[in-house]
């Protein structure tokens, strides 16, 4: 064992009894977060706006901050982006994560010098859990490749800004820069396929033993190594290799972003094996939790960095039956499998505010989530809201125990079809080259559908009630997917195709391809 392993695995301890210490006591870690961050910015133009100084309990919270999105919280945003001071928080930040905005163009999301190491710690702290569990360290010894967003920055009225990916490269720790990969010059390129190019050219013939970054993105990286190991195994006149054999020492991949599940297969037949997986939960707005168990499902909420959470039950989040919104609920108030939109009042300044994404609650000891979507990414066409754990979890069952591969897929309505009942369409590109298409389109598509009736009792409702018909499989082009994000300019990096839509948006575009 090597003395950085060793190392390794003596930080992993010290890091695994300082989480204990909260994961032991949550509602009270939960109330000191609570209570610094009022007193923290109780001055603040925010704090002055909403009677800072007066709040004592969540229940005064509640009342004095209503639940905001980015669009509602704008105008102080605004004012930060101008160089004002103490308006969301102490001073200014030190970065602005420039994410993309909906109604508004971009976003400019705070990250301040209270919010920052908790990005990183995060990141850390979850391979170091890992390395706690199940005792594995060789992999410190090899290289690490973190597919991310250029660490170019912009400035803008002094404030650096750029993606959360890119900003985060600027504080990789010293004792991981020589394993990390690729070269900064690599990491630099704009250009999402010409950075993934020159990362196979500069990976192939490395000992990567750590892989990270979103799933899709990550998949097109692990094809272009494998073409480039068949042109070189038919130049040699060898045996085409999967990444498995490239990589040899690769036995850990850390994702976020999207669920990895509808993945999972296609990789394995990429890979060649089984590796070992560590799930994140990382936004521009917090890093919120991390897969802490290689055993149990979902991922440990963090509720020691700087963040108070809030929790609002989906089915209630429109509703607002005394004039005051919907019921806010707090970590010792929520229950397992309740869908639950997440709100957050963050040492970066953001305050009750509505990320978008929503979770369930695995397990309640420890406190472990999983993302089950998007507040405004579902299907409600019919009355149905169907939500992304839902078509996530429907079609795992579906290929279960096949040889089906997909690398990407997206549901929309079909509300006015030329004949017959309205349905809902699933463009699904299949791995055709893996031989991963299944032999029967329609009978795969009543799988699928059996699963999702099983998910979701209400579109089980319409399909018994003659509302909808089977749903129907629209097969994307190879690539299609990748030319779509092309297409918008959001090719690689942070972007991901969105699960579910309620409209026909991207749906139209898919069906030009």
């Amino acid at each position: 064992m090597s003395i950085k392993s060793i190392a390794a695995k003596l930080f992993a301890q010290i890091i695994h009894n300082k989480t204990q210490k909260w994961v032991q006591n949550p509602i009270q870690t939960q109330q000191k977060v609570f209570q610094n961050l009022i007193a923290s910015a109780d001055f603040t133009q925010f704090g002055k706006d909403h009677n800072f100084a007066e709040i004592k309990s969540f229940e005064d919270f509640a009342k004095q901050v209503p639940i905001r999105d980015y669009e509602e919280l704008r105008p102080y945003v605004d004012r930060v982006v101008k160089g004002e001071e103490d308006i969301l928080w102490k001073g200014k930040p030190i970065y602005f994560a420039k994410t993309s905005g909906t109604t508004s163009g971009a976003k400019y999301i705070p990250l301040t010098k209270e919010s920052m190491p908790f990005h990183i710690e995060a990141a850390r702290n979850a391979i170091l859990n890992y390395i706690h569990e199940t005792g594995k360290t060789a992999f410190v010894d090899g290289k690490m490749i973190f597919l991310q967003g250029s660490p170019i920055l912009e400035e803008k009225n002094g404030i650096k800004l750029g993606r959360l990916s890119g900003i985060v490269a600027h504080f990789v720790p010293n004792y991981l820069q020589k394993n990390r990969m690729p070269s900064w010059e690599t990491n630099c390129i704009e250009d999402w396929e010409t950075k993934v190019d020159a990362i196979v050219e500069e990976t192939f013939n490395e000992n990567m033993t750590v892989i990270s970054g979103i799933p899709s993105w990550v998949q097109m990286y692990f094809e272009k190594l494998e073409q480039k190991g068949n042109t070189r195994a038919a130049g040699e006149l060898g045996e085409a290799k999967s990444v498995g054999e490239i990589f040899k020492n690769f036995n850990l991949f850390i994702y976020g972003g999207v669920n990895y599940e509808p993945y999972r297969a296609k990789f394995e037949n990429l890979i060649g094996r089984k590796v070992d997986s560590i799930e994140l939960f990382p936004a521009s707005e917090g890093f919120f939790a991390y897969q802490d168990s290689q055993a149990d499902k979902g991922m440990l909420l963090l509720l020691n960095s700087g963040i108070f959470y809030e929790f609002v039950k989906s089915e209630e989040f429109f509703t607002d039956p005394e004039g005051s919104g919907p019921k806010r609920y707090t970590i010792g108030e929520v229950e397992l499998h309740i869908n639950y939109v997440l709100i957050i009042s963050t040492n970066a300044g953001l305050w009750a505010y509505n990320i978008g994404d929503t979770v369930q609650f695995t397990s309640l000891k420890p406190y472990r989530v999983i993302v089950s979507g998007r507040i405004k990414h579902y299907i409600s066409a019919f009355g149905e809201h169907v939500i992304g754990k839902e078509v996530e979890c429907a079609l795992k069952e579906a290929m279960e125990n096949s040889n089906i591969r997909i690398n990407e897929f997206t549901v929309a309505p079909q509300i006015a079809p030329t004949s017959g009942l309205p349905y809902h369409e699933w463009f699904i590109e299949f791995d055709s080259e893996a031989s991963g298409e299944p032999e029967n389109l329609s009978a795969f598509a009543l799988k699928i559908d059996n699963e999702m009736r099983k998910q979701n009792t209400y579109y089980d409702d319409l399909i018994v009630g003659k509302v909808l018909k089977t749903l129907v499989i629209s097969k994307v082009s190879k690539n299609g997917f990748q030319d779509y994000m092309k297409s918008i300019g959001k090719l690689g990096g942070q972007n991901k195709i969105p699960r579910l839509s309620n409209d026909r948006k991207i749906a139209d575009l898919l069906k030009r391809e």
